[in-house]
């Protein structure tokens, strides 16, 4: 923590989820620890540990604790939910940490999703009577992905597994045989929505289920306006 962080009445916790909304969240953070010159702490929560997690989850995981180094952020924090509510661990960091203003994203769903609906918002503002909760939009997807089921699109890839399968990867290796955008769907627990990708000047979809296509079917966009 840096020697200039001294206003102590004041403390951001910001939670991230694995997705392209979480470096938006952590810089909104930053943004507003900056100003408060306040300590800021950075909170994400597995399903499973971090030695079991798969490798686009940990790339997102080196990614997020370069930014908590660049803002100068308090302690970045993992932690394993072992089934337990969100809203619960939330809570109970935020206490621990005495931060006085949480930030989620509204579209991180899964096992976020119950945040952005009123009876668990209603749950942490009961439990954090004196905190304030930022729940920020985050922006959609685009062309035929502009509604509110998807987030937005992240550039993707497609890499053949020795199964004869195609997988859903976010970094770029000689083995990958398709480059495109993917849109995640929001309800959902891993990687599923639509692989979007150009070949020559046709636009084709794919459907992505639990990081995996399970049909190679693409189908052609309808291009007219």
């Amino acid at each position: 923590m840096d020697q200039n962080q001294t206003r102590l009445d004041e403390c951001i916790l910001t939670c991230v989820y694995y997705g392209p909304s979480g470096d938006r969240l952590i810089k909104r953070g930053a943004k507003i620890a900056k100003k408060l010159n306040c300590p800021f702490y950075i909170l994400t929560i597995n399903e499973t540990d971090v030695d079991d997690l798969d490798h686009d989850r940990n790339h997102y995981l080196k990614h997020w604790e370069s930014l908590a180094d660049q803002y100068n952020v308090t302690e970045f924090i993992i932690q394993t939910s072992n089934n337990l509510p969100i809203s619960k661990m939330i809570s109970q960091v935020a206490k621990e940490k005495q931060a006085t203003q949480v930030i989620i994203g509204q579209t991180t769903r899964s096992r976020w999703q119950e945040l952005t609906k009123g009876s668990t918002v209603n749950t942490l503002l009961k439990e954090l009577p004196f905190v304030d909760l930022h729940i920020i939009a985050m922006t959609r997807g685009m062309k035929n992905y502009k509604d509110e089921h998807f987030e937005k699109g992240v550039h993707a890839y497609l890499v053949k597994t020795n199964d004869d399968q195609y997988r859903l990867t976010f970094n770029h290796t000689h083995s990958c045989s398709h480059s495109g955008v993917f849109y995640k769907e929001l309800n959902t627990d891993f990687n599923n929505g639509v692989f979007t990708f150009k070949n020559g000047k046709k636009v084709y979809d794919i459907h992505i289920t639990d990081d995996y296509v399970k049909e190679y079917i693409p189908r052609q966009q309808n291009t007219e306006n």
